[in-house]
């Protein structure tokens, strides 16, 4: 069953590439909802796009209120669920390769924004579901492929969903990294708020202002600052690109100097493989030699707290590891800071010795000294399936039957699309240790990875609905 199932999608990788481009070329990010278009237009008409594609290959296709589709194969009894999404994160101005939405194949890459996460590993999975068909394998129960359009951004898509429908007896996410990872941390998703009145003692800040999405380590932020000399602000800028790693650039707006900081993007999981432009604009801004203020005095309190560079939460006292989930990780993502207020977001993961009172609370009490307040927000928990379940057991022999390689459960600081499913892990379809630049400049895929996923997708959907 190997040799055909690996001959079939050799014969169409060609075929497959350029519908992963089909649905790269659609941008679909998260935008207003409209009529028809519950989370903005991109992601509708990636949704709409797929549909077609899917239509195409003969596949029965359930569309639920442009929110979800649904594509099945095999009996009416479920079995297994897959489910994979169709959304993106937002894009720089600074990809090298191509650009975000302009899809090209280059030393076995697929770039372009989707191509790792997730529409790639989509089209994967469809061609897994193709592959079964094709060679007229039976199937006794149902696989179902979901492709959804609100991942990044809170999963209100699978809410949707699954107020319709029951959950399936198994499930899987192709939106991560092999083996299989059946831990995924819990954690806290903060925003804090500030107000103060307005003092125009200078030199001053007007503005600082950073980051666009909770979960992703901002690569661009810009301040404005009044009553500094040019040259004094260009060798704080210096200095601080020396102990950032981020990129200063200091221009003239008017009466007032505009800083403008690039870092490098990340994933909010991973604080440690970017650089965070928001916070190495703090360690700028609290650096200078402003005027005293009850503004400024609540800044450089949250910067102690949110320091560049440290991604474990310890200058905020929650710092914790245990070893089965790892190390807690703290990444704050989110600035805007004017002269009568400001507010931030932070994103947590956390070990799951976390809970309210060794997180929430430590954070909020040292916030409230500062005169800083935690809105309110509660700990959510992390999604954990043993690893000596049949479901993960069939995986992990897939996975071997196909690489050559020992498979086992790893843990992760992302949520993925099966977070809040009784027994749904994350499954593909990255290589582990490989750097796909997720949520980042250049994203891409391996194209001979994305194959290799779709055989032991296949295989797992024989074994699990055969």
């Amino acid at each position: 069953m190997k040799e055909k199932i690996t001959a079939y999608l050799a014969e169409h990788k060609d075929e497959m590439v350029e519908d992963i481009f089909r649905l790269v070329r659609i941008r679909s990010d998260r935008g207003e909802p409209e009529e028809g278009a519950p989370f903005g237009t991109g992601p509708a008409k990636a949704l709409a796009e797929a549909v077609k594609m899917v239509k195409e290959k003969g596949f029965p296709v359930k569309n639920y209120d442009n929110c979800v589709m649904a594509v099945d194969l095999g009996g009416t009894e479920p079995g297994l669920d897959i489910l994979a999404h169709l959304d993106v994160v937002p894009v720089s101005d600074s990809w090298t390769v191509t650009q975000p939405f302009e899809p090209v194949l280059k030393d076995g890459r697929l770039y372009g924004r989707g191509t790792a996460d997730d529409k790639g590993p989509a089209v994967a999975a469809l061609y897994a579901m193709q592959t079964v068909k094709a060679l007229e394998i039976p199937l006794k129960k149902r696989v179902r492929l979901l492709l959804g359009t609100d991942e990044e951004c809170g999963s209100g898509d699978l809410e949707h969903y699954y107020s319709k429908e029951e959950e399936a007896p198994a499930s899987v996410s192709p939106d991560a990294d092999f083996p299989i990872i059946n831990l995924e941390k819990g954690g806290l998703r903060g925003a804090m708020t500030a107000s103060y009145p307005e003092d125009k003692t200078l030199p001053r800040i007007i503005e600082l202002s950073g980051g666009t999405k909770l979960n992703v380590v901002p690569d661009k932020a810009f301040g404005r600052i009044e009553g500094m000399e040019k040259g004094a602000l260009e060798e704080a800028c210096r200095k601080a690109a020396d102990e950032t790693g981020a990129v200063f650039a200091v221009s003239e707006e008017g009466a007032l100097l505009r800083v403008d900081v690039k870092g490098h993007g990340a994933h909010a999981s991973t604080p440690g493989e970017g650089i965070n432009a928001v916070t190495a604009l703090m360690k700028l801004a609290v650096s200078l030699p402003l005027a005293d203020s009850e503004g400024f005095r609540k800044l450089k309190a949250v910067e102690e707290l949110f320091p560049h560079g440290d991604w474990s939460g310890k200058a905020a006292g929650v710092a914790m590891e245990d070893e089965l989930s790892g190390a807690t990780t703290l990444s704050y993502d989110i600035l805007h800071y004017g002269v009568t207020g400001f507010k931030g977001e932070f994103d947590c993961r956390a070990s799951i010795l976390a809970n309210d009172e060794n997180l929430r609370d430590v954070i909020r009490d040292e916030l409230a000294k500062a005169g800083v307040t935690l809105e309110p927000c509660a700990v959510f928990a992390p999604h954990y399936v043993p690893a000596d379940t049949p479901l993960i057991q069939t995986l992990l022999r897939c996975y071997e039957e196909y690489t050559g390689e020992k498979g086992r459960c790893i843990a992760i600081g992302g949520g993925t699309y099966v977070h809040h499913l009784k027994n749904g892990v994350a499954f593909g379809c990255a290589k582990e240790g490989v750097d796909n630049r997720m949520h980042g400049d250049d994203e891409f895929a391996e194209l001979d990875q994305l194959l290799l996923s779709a055989a032991i997708y296949a295989q797992a959907i024989i074994d699990i609905c055969g």
